[in-house]
């Protein structure tokens, strides 16, 4: 290929590279492949841009509109991701490091969308949390409401994954209704420009939603203000330094590192050669060190074993890593039969892994791996960023220093014994904050003690064993479900996480008034504000015929002795509590015998429930039961049915929530639920 020009998408216009382009050699060869970079860079107009033009669009879409587009610009890059594989090989990744990086990113945001169809409202605000009763009478209450920020989200990407890394943060951005100016790393910021001019291609995206800086971000974060975010993916060195920013500082601006960390996986003492968690472990560690070349945040760098097994580990490992073959990763099956392992990103990350591996090697003894003496595979080791995976054997863990604070962004990592599990866990921590730690063991309380001394280090604990392996993802796959981030040296902050990934890059404001302000606000029927006669009753209409706070109100039914019985005979639930007065009355919560809840759930839903076919088409859920006072025989209870919010799903229906609350013949509450309906539109 030829020498590529990496452009920057700025307020709605590619910008070519200039005299202040930076040179970018291909990791294959050391050959110049492409050139990025502006020797000015009109920061302040990408911002304006993405506030004034991008930022409104996205608000003005519900969050589901948001979840569809998101979805549809996922498919899009799905079907157009082989220039991205091809590109990809001059990073030194090989395709398995591709379904990784672009394959992983897409995923990733489907994810997002499906998550914000099925847990965001159709709607421009998200409820958090419950209403949170402020007075006696409930006139004055409160609840926690998430809206989008008005700035701008700058995403500065490392080097390591050009796709995924831009993704998992433009996921939850976009679908928080954020716009996002993305800034990848110029080693492989080709790659991310590509994919880029996919997502801008596909016409999905409001004008101003996405903006990309190839190159130095000049003055942009001193540009910054209190409703604009910031998030890093990087080096603890580079995280502190734009910390430092003092735009960012003195305005308040949000800022999310995830950094580089040290972290660790432990082989429980549970763990013998010949079982398969010690082949497990012996997998895991392997592939660690050598998928992306060791070039991820959440690689292993510490291998903590007990003292009996460190031999044996080392033995495994040593065999293990005797089977990967390094080379050029174009030339995989068929033609090579087994390339395992490409090059690093650069030649300046060669000379920094291997300055840094000659760190570690002041604390350990390597026993596997010579960065002066491997083969390759076609390709020359010399000309291209190649190098080998290396292990180390640490016989000090105590004293040392190096192998718990110096990171080796490459195949490097280095054997531990520990004596027991607290010297394992003390050992895990000193990495000081990591974003995972790992645990293979066959033993529960093995798993609960690290896991009880470790978690307050680490983002996240990956526990595997026989049981699960064939499903585990892996020590090294951040999920977007859960989230991904840590503490200390990891950088303090989350990323991922399904909603809570949203939540970052909007406002959580508390809002107090009158149960009916609430309801304005949220869109949302709050207990206590307006309720609404409908024309006929509620089952009779379609979803959008529906209105928020439309009530039915049933008439009262009396409990009996013989309802209770015939509940009792025909589902078996003969609880002392119902059919023993004298026994039920020794009970501090009941006065005597008392009626069946799921009896009240079920001729309840006899009271409001309209038997003739019609729009409701069925029901799929009950949230957040209480019951609050129990009934007895002679006793009466009354149902009150209010739509509380509603949700489109498809064309042909949409989800009814209905408050429904059971009061007595005194008006005493004596439960309380959310029904879930699917209603025709």
């Amino acid at each position: 290929m030829g020498v590529r020009d990496v452009a920057s998408y700025v307020a709605g216009q590619w910008i070519g590279p200039d005299d202040g382009a930076r040179e970018i050699a291909s990791a294959l060869n050391g050959q110049v492949i492409a050139r990025a970079g502006h020797s000015r860079l009109d920061t302040q107009a990408m911002l304006d841009h993405a506030r004034t033009v991008g930022g409104p669009a996205l608000r003005a879409m519900t969050f589901h509109d948001r979840a569809r587009m998101l979805k549809a610009l996922a498919l899009h890059l799905d079907a157009h991701k082989q220039p991205l594989y091809d590109l990809s090989f001059e990073t030194g990744a090989t395709q398995t490091d591709h379904l990784i990086d672009v394959d992983g990113g897409i995923g990733t945001a489907l994810v997002f969308a499906s998550k914000g169809r099925r847990e965001l409202p159709d709607g421009h605000v998200y409820v958090d949390g419950e209403v949170e009763q402020l007075s006696r009478k409930g006139t004055f209450v409160g609840q926690h409401i998430c809206t989008p920020r008005p700035g701008v989200a700058v995403h500065i990407n490392a080097f390591n994954f050009p796709v995924w890394g831009m993704l998992e943060k433009l996921a939850p951005t976009l679908l928080a209704g954020v716009p996002a100016i993305i800034k990848p790393a110029t080693a492989t910021c080709y790659v991310s420009e590509a994919a880029v001019r996919i997502l801008l291609d596909s016409e999905l995206l409001p004008e101003g939603a996405l903006q990309l800086v190839s190159g130095g971000l000049g003055d942009m974060l001193d540009r910054l203000t209190c409703q604009d975010m910031v998030s890093f993916t990087g080096s603890a060195t580079t995280a502190l330094k734009l910390r430092q920013t003092p735009a960012l500082l003195e305005n308040a601006v949000r800022f999310v590192a995830e950094q580089d960390s040290l972290n660790a996986s432990i082989l429980g003492p549970d763990v013998a050669p010949g079982t398969e968690e010690f082949d497990l472990f012996l997998r895991e560690v392997q592939r660690e060190m050598t998928v992306k070349a060791g070039q991820k945040c959440t690689a292993i760098r510490r291998i903590l074993v007990p003292c009996a097994q460190v031999e044996a580990v080392i033995a495994g490992l040593r065999a293990a890593l005797g089977q990967i073959t390094i080379g050029d990763p174009r030339l995989e099956p068929p033609h090579t039969g087994a390339l395992h392992m490409g090059a690093l990103v650069s030649a300046a990350q060669r000379r920094d892994v291997l300055e840094k591996a000659a760190l570690i090697g002041q604390e350990a003894t390597r026993v596997f791996g010579d960065p002066d003496t491997f083969p390759t595979l076609g390709a020359d080791k010399d000309t291209g960023a190649f190098v080998p995976p290396m292990l180390y054997h640490c016989t000090d863990p105590d004293g040392a220093q190096h192998v718990h604070h110096t990171e080796v962004f490459g195949p490097v990592s280095t054997v531990m014994g520990y004596r027991d599990l607290r010297h394992a866990a003390d050992l895990a921590n000193r990495g000081q904050g990591s974003l995972v730690a790992s645990v293979i063991t066959a033993d529960l309380s093995v798993a609960r003690d690290l896991a009880l001394n470790i978690a307050a280090f680490h983002g996240r604990i990956y526990i595997n064993n026989a049981t699960s392996m064939a499903e585990a993802t892996g020590h090294g796959s951040p999920l977007p479900h859960l989230v991904h981030g840590g503490p200390g040296r990891a950088g303090g902050g989350e990323e991922l996480g399904g909603i809570r990934a949203v939540k970052h890059y909007m406002q959580r404001t508390a809002v107090q008034g009158s149960p009916e302000i609430l309801s304005a606000i949220t869109g949302t029927w709050v207990p206590g504000s307006t309720e609404e006669t409908g024309p006929d009753h509620p089952f009779t209409r379609r979803f959008e015929e529906l209105s928020i706070g439309e009530t039915l109100h049933c008439p009262a039914r009396l409990i009996s002795s013989d309802d209770i019985d015939q509940f009792a005979t025909f589902t078996g639930d003969t609880f002392y509590a119902h059919m023993d007065d004298a026994a039920a009355a020794r009970n501090p919560f009941f006065p005597g015998r008392v009626a069946h809840g799921y009896l009240l759930l079920s001729f309840a839903a006899g009271m409001f429930v309209q038997p003739d076919e019609g729009h409701v088409l069925a029901n799929t859920g009950l949230d957040s039961l209480r019951f609050m006072k129990p009934v007895t025989p002679g006793d009466s209870i009354k149902v009150r049915l209010t739509v509380k919010a509603k949700t489109r799903r498809t064309d042909a229906y949409g989800e009814v929530r209905w408050h429904v609350t059971l009061t007595n013949q005194t008006d005493e509450p004596v439960a309380e639920y959310d029904l879930l309906t699917m209603v025709a539109t």
